[in-house]
């Protein structure tokens, strides 16, 4: 059988304020297997951003674990963790996170150079072009449009070819008909590269696309 790109045993996560400890997460527990989409729904405050990152080792659980890519992350350092993220994780963000003096291109090929790679331009250009933005890969993001920047956005989480995709809220500040258009290119981009999708979101649309669907309430993880 084969192993889970994503598996979580018992995850919880606590935190301290002045007053009282919250607890944010609460034993939870999910597979994921390579080439799935998978949604985590839930409403606000209910700890579905807080679940992505530490699905993707940028935040460490108070009990439990990760084990992504057959690596159980509490055994690993910051080093190590980020290595996996630079090597096989692509992530999409509600808010872009574009570079604002980079050209579209500049930003599509920033991860190459932050492995430490050499910028592969055509690659960077078969990706715009295939995002639909080939006449506006020397344009800055203030140039484009909300939607056409998600769309660089993309292009750039699937330069490294990642094994998943991470994406937090992707069509949360697009209007509908460009949120559907985003919708159908990361479905396409996930079929042709064989990306595991985890997508948090609350857009139905989107979450009804995917294969599998998990509900958070109260920091409580069950699939729908």
């Amino acid at each position: 059988m084969q192993t889970p790109v994503i598996k979580v045993e018992s995850l919880s996560k606590l935190v301290s304020t002045n007053r009282e400890e919250l607890t944010i997460l609460e034993d939870v527990n999910m597979d994921v297997e390579d080439g799935e989409s998978v949604a985590i729904v839930g409403p606000s405050g209910a700890g579905k951003s807080t679940l992505m990152t530490m699905l993707a080792g940028l935040d460490t659980p108070s009990r439990g674990e990760v084990v992504l890519l057959g690596k159980p992350l509490s055994k690993l350092d910051d080093e190590q963790r980020a290595q996996i993220r630079s090597e096989s994780i692509g992530f999409v963000f509600q808010s872009f996170l574009l570079i604002p003096s980079l050209s579209a291109i500049d930003n599509v090929t920033l991860p190459c150079l932050l492995r430490g790679e050499r910028e592969n331009r055509e690659r960077a250009k078969a990706l715009l072009t295939s995002v639909g933005l080939a006449q506006r890969i020397d344009h800055s993001p203030a140039q484009l449009s909300g939607g056409e920047q998600q769309r660089v956005a993309l292009a750039r989480a699937f330069m490294i070819q990642p094994k998943i995709l991470f994406a937090d809220e992707p069509t949360g500040n697009l209007d509908q008909n460009t949120a559907e258009k985003v919708i159908e290119l990361l479905f396409e981009l996930n079929q042709q590269h064989g990306t595991t999708l985890v997508l948090v979101t609350h857009d139905m649309n989107l979450a009804n696309r995917c294969n599998r669907r998990f509900l958070i309430q109260a920091g409580k993880l069950e699939e729908a």
